[in-house]
Parts: C-alpha cells; sequence; structure tokens
C-alpha cells in the first residue's frame, strides 16, 4: 500500500495516465458530469471532501499550465475564488455554462464532496521538465 500522496487507486492511476495538455475537472457535488470522462467520484458527504482538500493533494500531484474556471464563482462563492487564485493568479475566467460545457474535453472528472455552488476548476496539465 503507498505510504503517502493520493491512495484513493483510481484517481492515483489516472493522474498516472495523464500528458501534456489533458485536463481534469475538479468539481462540486452539484456539477453535471457528461458522458465520457472517466470519473473518479470522492464524495463521502455533503462537504466531505472539500473542495480545497482535493484540490490541494491533487497540486501535490500535477504539473498545471492552465486553470479554468466559472466567472460567476466571484459572487456566488468567494472564498472558492480566493482559493483559486492563491494557487492560479493567472486564472482564465468563462461562463458557468462555457465551463459545463469544456466538461466533455476532461479526460478525468474528479468529484469533491463539495456543497457550495460553483467549486469547480478545470486543470490542464503541463509537463515537470
Amino acid at each position: 500500500m503507498k505510504k503517502s500522496g493520493i491512495l484513493n487507486r483510481h484517481l492515483a492511476g489516472a493522474i498516472a495516465e495523464l500528458g501534456h495538455g489533458d485536463t481534469v475537472l475538479v468539481c462540486d457535488a452539484g456539477m453535471p458530469i457528461p458522458p465520457g470522462p472517466r470519473v473518479i467520484d470522492l464524495a463521502f458527504r455533503a462537504g466531505t471532501p472539500s473542495f480545497a482538500e482535493v484540490l490541494d493533494g491533487l497540486l501535490d500531484e500535477l504539473v498545471v499550465e492552465g486553470a479554468t474556471a466559472a466567472e460567476e464563482i466571484r459572487d456566488a462563492n468567494p472564498a472558492a475564488a480566493a482559493l483559486l487564485d492563491g494557487h492560479f493568479p493567472w486564472l482564465e475566467s468563462v461562463p458557468h455554462d462555457d465551463l459545463k460545457a469544456l466538461t466533455a474535453t476532461a479526460r478525468v472528472v474528479v468529484r469533491t464532496g463539495e456543497a457550495r455552488p460553483y467549486a469547480n476548476v478545470l486543470l490542464r496539465c503541463g509537463v515537470f521538465f
């Protein structure tokens, strides 16, 4: 068994398969997920695990060269907006409907137990060299 890092075998395996330019959607429990992407559902109960916990864990494992969130996050969920701004000062904002459409392009969707609106971000993988 792994001693540290991400222990969920489905998520660890999905991360290992990602390449440059692949996208990962980290989303709240209410985000509609279209058929197609591999879904890793971590939701246990409302709020667990939180968007922040999952995002921080993923960022320990991924190189990210781009991030996109819904522009509505600024007004509807200032805490999540501040979290994303802290990690991604170059965060791209799009209307929520556009973010939902981009979900279909994600290679992996990681569903958190977050129960606050717009706690969603699409991450574009970079390379470590």
